[in-house]
């Protein structure tokens, strides 16, 4: 199961000089304790389906014909897209691309072919922001005990630490 969490808690009409009003959907996307906010256009979710149909079977989606300007419709549309997404979460094992940029999520972690199959797998315990093999510079007032120790532990087991 995926460890992204979709909803749509409130929408609002948009008035434009250029076209006739329409209706924006606040998304909420809740990945790994991280939260962000896309707002997207009933059209944009029309696409997407068009898109999806393409790769997946994705599930039906609030029809497009609707009278935008009664409230408990509105509700409604607002309801079922919340569940037209978390349906395609819940029920593909692999999320589309196009799904995840609809989403703008990046760095979507994939299944491996080990996970799968129900192995465990390595999952990285520790990010750097600098090449860790690099040796500190000589005004780094504190020397890196992490690298010094995981080199010491590969290169010389038997050496006791300083």
């Amino acid at each position: 199961m995926h460890n992204v969490r979709i909803f749509i808690p409130s929408f609002r009409s948009e008035d434009n000089p250029i076209e006739k009003g329409y209706t924006v959907f606040k998304v909420d996307v809740l990945m790994n304790g991280r939260q962000h906010t896309v707002k997207k256009r009933y059209s944009e979710f029309h696409n997407l389906h068009k898109i999806l149909k393409k790769s997946i079977k994705p599930p039906e989606i609030p029809s497009k014909h609707v009278r935008n300007w009664i409230p408990k419709v509105l509700e409604q549309r607002r309801h079922g897209l919340e569940l037209y997404l978390q349906t395609i979460i819940m029920e593909n094992e692999v999320l589309p691309k196009i799904f995840l940029d609809f989403l703008n999520i990046r760095h979507f972690p994939s299944l491996t072919k080990t996970e799968s199959c129900g192995k465990l797998t390595h999952q990285p315990a520790m990010l750097y922001h600098r090449d860790p093999y690099m040796l500190p510079s000589t005004h780094d007032t504190f020397s890196n005990v992490v690298i010094e120790g995981v080199i010491h532990g590969i290169f010389y087991p038997d050496l006791q630490p300083r």
